[in-house]
């Protein structure tokens, strides 16, 4: 099997007790699935999460996106494929 087809979305149970880096938080549905193929389309075992974020400086609003995370070991690998396909990795500051 071509090393490149087996990322693929997992749950939780695969990475067992690993700490997962969060590497992408998409806010809209139809960046959550191009990232989903990019993802898979290079290899990359992630896990997607939902989960509440706050919105807006004037009224602040809770919404609903899409929280993806990788291995620590594919987390420097994950960033430089976000980068060069205009995705904006998460940085934690």
């Amino acid at each position: 099997m071509d090393a490149r087809l087996r990322g693929m979305r997992r749950e939780s149970e695969f990475f067992q007790e690993a700490e997962l880096d969060l590497v992408y938080m998409a806010r809209r549905l139809p960046d959550a699935l191009r990232l989903e193929e990019l993802l898979t389309a290079v290899g990359v075992d992630y896990l997607v999460e939902t989960g509440m974020y706050s919105a807006g400086f004037i009224m602040r609003r809770e919404l609903a996106g899409a929280f993806f995370y990788v291995a620590p070991a594919q987390l420097d690998f994950t960033r430089d494929v976000l980068s060069r396909n205009g995705y904006k990795p998460y940085h934690e500051d």
